[in-house]
């Protein structure tokens, strides 16, 4: 099954801002581009169309033409907890350094590891295997979308952070 994975378009907060699960808007740059990412969906057939519950995803899947896709909350960001909608440079949390050192297993802001969101995107993706589809598209975010490259064995964990996943980008995977 092949599956075509989109990251969301730029977001509405200052640059430099820990926003992960927080439910925040598009940036006024949206319709241009989202506009190349429904040119670049052009021609691609999908048996189903998922997307994250958060509106930047949901935004872009109805833009791209795609009204009602089927919302699935593993597709989320990564929770960041007590840091998300704050500075990085604002926070103040013995717990940062800790996480930039093993963010593998540490909790950003007590809530969530990179493995324990791997973990439940790996879940969506196994149960996706699972259904008689031959190309899906997904619209998410980027720590998703990095966990469902190492899934996939396009990278493993140390490589997972050597790529950018670029706003509006196009990745597609085997599974």
């Amino acid at each position: 099954m092949k599956v075509t994975l989109i990251r969301h378009t730029r977001v509405a907060v200052s640059p430099g801002t820990c926003y992960g699960q927080t439910d925040v808007d598009v940036a006024e740059t949206f319709p241009e581009e989202a506009a190349r990412v429904k040119a670049a969906l052009c021609g691609n057939d999908f048996d189903a169309v998922y997307s994250s519950p958060l509106q930047r995803c949901r935004k872009l899947a109805e833009y791209c033409g795609y009204p009602a896709p089927l919302l699935d909350n593993r597709l989320k960001e990564l929770s960041f907890g007590d840091w998300e909608g704050k500075r990085w440079d604002d926070i103040q949390d013995p717990r940062l350094q800790e996480w930039f050192d093993n963010w593998m297993d540490v909790r950003a802001g007590g809530a969530e590891s990179f493995l324990e969101q791997y973990n439940r995107v790996a879940f969506f993706l196994d149960e996706l295997k699972e259904q008689n589809y031959h190309r899906v598209a997904v619209f998410a975010h980027g720590g998703t979308i990095r966990s469902a490259l190492v899934y996939a064995g396009r990278c493993n964990f140390n490589q997972v952070f050597s790529d950018m996943v670029d706003y509006g980008s196009l990745t597609t995977i085997e599974i």
